[in-house]
């Protein structure tokens, strides 16, 4: 049971659970959380550097890198040397992956959507702001001094 004060135990089960729960609505699309999350990224901004999708995905470069690998495989993306970087490759969503990441999709809603339905219209539009600040503040905090307890 994690320590009331520590909201960063909460906020981490919070965000396991919910991988977990979008993990087991995509395993039947044959998706990992990853990547289903490039293939949706992909099909917002067709050919994307991988150093691009990786930030996106809050992920590190090598991680986006096997994970691109992996559904080049898959037949799902193609990767092209950019028309005039030929160090960049453009990625791009084949027939077939945009045929998969619908069907991940319509999973991975369902999960989104029962996960709303938890909470009032309120409370979601709380819950929102809550986090807005959490991912605010710990985006600009800076290592301080630990501050002593009183006592």
């Amino acid at each position: 049971m994690p320590l009331p004060e520590r909201l960063g135990s909460h906020l981490k089960r919070a965000e396991q659970a919910l991988s977990a729960a979008k993990q087991a609505a995509l395993k039947p699309a044959h998706l990992t959380v990853s990547q289903y999350a490039a293939l949706l990224h992909l099909s917002q901004s067709p050919g994307i550097s991988a150093a691009a999708l990786a930030r996106a995905c809050a992920v590190t470069p090598p991680t986006m890198n096997t994970v691109l690998k992996n559904l080049q495989e898959n037949g799902l993306i193609e990767r092209t040397p950019h028309e005039w970087h030929k160090n960049i490759l453009e990625t791009r969503l084949t027939e077939k992956g945009e045929r998969v990441l619908a069907e991940g999709d319509v999973r991975a809603v369902e999960v989104e959507r029962a996960l709303a339905a938890e909470f009032s219209p309120q409370e979601r539009e709380t819950l929102i702001a809550l986090l807005g600040r959490c991912t605010a503040f710990l985006q600009s905090a800076r290592p301080t001094e630990p501050r002593r307890r009183p006592g």
